[in-house]
């Protein structure tokens, strides 16, 4: 597989432009948010720090179920997908420091990350619902903080995993006309 064009098309394709992903981390988040409404916020905010755990193996997962085909093995933007995937990552130390000062702003912290995670996915899957959705993550989630303050804590992730369930059903949507 040489053409850039075709192994984007095979990314694309092998991931559902990323439906399966966005299902998974928006029930795990949706779980997360409901659960910082019974547990101390400390170990809430563990649990949205720590969710993608589960999360990761269930997009696998539903891959499979919703029937997407594998990545081919020869596609040269394997690699680059995996690590576009992993920059969440290398944030988790500063998630950390923000939990060590103050748990509440940890779900805040983590949409600004996780929005910016996603811009380079609308160059992958060649769509702009993904800048879209990166800004809405990244600034909604601030503004609940900013509105709200520490109280948004539950409503943050809540607000996260509703809109990546949302917008699964864009990208469903654009993706099933082609």
């Amino acid at each position: 597989m040489h053409d850039i064009d075709v192994a984007r098309t095979d990314a694309t394709r092998s991931s559902g432009g990323g439906i399966a992903f966005l299902i998974a981390y928006g029930t795990t988040l949706l779980i997360a948010g409901v659960l910082a409404f019974f547990l101390p916020q400390d170990i809430a905010a563990l649990v949205v720090l720590f969710q993608g755990g589960v999360a990761l193996p269930l997009a696998f997962a539903l891959e499979r179920v919703m029937g997407f085909p594998p990545m081919a093995e020869d596609n040269p933007l394997r690699t680059l997908s995996i690590q576009m995937a992993m920059t969440q990552v290398l944030a988790l130390p500063a998630v950390i420091i923000v939990y060590e000062l103050n748990p509440a702003y940890v779900p805040a912290v983590f949409g600004a990350i996780g929005g910016g995670h996603f811009l380079p996915y609308a160059w992958l899957h060649r769509t702009r619902i993904y800048i879209v959705l990166g800004v809405i993550v990244s600034l909604g989630s601030f503004a609940l903080m900013v509105i709200w303050g520490k109280a948004a804590f539950p409503y943050v992730p809540l607000f996260w995993g509703a809109t990546y369930w949302v917008f699964a059903g864009v990208l469903r949507m654009r993706f099933r006309s082609q």
